[in-house]
């Protein structure tokens, strides 16, 4: 992979994350990618992700009335600590664009 490349990439994703959710990208001027509203998005660009995987099964066995979401633990750690996964575009619909009265 070019470096460059994966520098571009992942400012357009960055850029991209932040129309999408009615935020600002900081990018390298501060130390989150994107603020939106009353949250701080750190975007990561792969080209594979091992969650990708988590999701489709979460997709798979959702019932058609429920909304897939995954929770990843990392054994050994706490609860309080586990990630949670849930599809950009199902969280759009929930909350729409994440601007609110913190928006820089």
């Amino acid at each position: 992979m070019n470096p460059a490349k994966n520098r571009q990439r992942g400012k357009a994703t960055e850029r991209a994350v932040a129309k999408l959710t009615g935020g600002k990208r900081i990018g390298i001027l501060g130390n989150d990618d994107v603020q939106a509203g009353l949250w701080s998005i750190e975007v990561k660009d792969r080209v594979r992700f091992i969650g990708a995987t988590f999701m489709q099964q979460a997709i798979r066995n959702c019932p058609k009335d429920k909304t897939p979401l995954v929770v990843v633990h990392v054994t050994g750690q706490r609860h309080a600590d586990d990630l949670v996964m849930i599809r950009l575009a199902d969280w759009l619909d929930y909350y729409g664009p994440l601007k609110g009265e913190n928006q820089p």
